[in-house]
């Protein structure tokens, strides 16, 4: 498919409404989370990472590579999350500590992932439809593996020293 450098008019329309139906979206999610339940999108990231965790606790690390924030990012986040009493963080035998969910951000997270969940179906999953949205997760998988395969081969952005 691939032209050269330059998108063509339909291929520049296409990727612009995908930009402004993610950034649109993405808003919008965040405006509910923030209003409704006192949560930032990264608030509600976070929660969902370590509420998932089989034990509610994470190293900083893992939170780090699954979220794919950088190190500073993530370090200063946290420490807002914690004065607000959704995360602690916990010595262990390792360097850095655990992050660990609090009741409080269980509490947080259990309020807010039903209405967040009832959104993204009603403005995403529900306007694709079955079928399109099968293809657009096919889709969004190759463009992964696409982007995984770039950073393995000659992606200057990876440290392979």
């Amino acid at each position: 498919m691939s032209k050269g450098p330059w998108l063509d008019g339909d291929e520049q329309k296409v990727w612009r409404s995908y930009l402004l139906m993610r950034k649109t979206l993405e808003t919008h999610l965040e405006r509910h989370l923030q209003r409704e339940f006192g949560l930032s999108k990264s608030d509600f990231e976070i929660l969902v990472n370590l509420s998932e965790s089989e034990s509610g606790r994470m190293r900083a690390f893992e939170l780090s590579r699954s979220t794919q924030w950088e190190k500073s990012r993530l370090s200063h986040h946290l420490t807002r999350m914690e004065k607000r009493g959704l995360i602690r963080k916990e010595a262990c035998d390792a360097r850095y500590p655990e992050i660990v969910i609090t009741d409080e951000g269980l509490r947080a997270i259990r309020d807010s992932a039903p209405a967040q969940a009832a959104r993204v179906r009603e403005f995403f999953v529900d306007v694709f439809g079955p079928e399109r949205f099968a293809v657009l997760g096919e889709a969004a998988d190759e463009v992964v593996a696409a982007i995984e395969k770039h950073c393995d081969t000659d992606c200057s952005l990876v440290d392979r020293s």
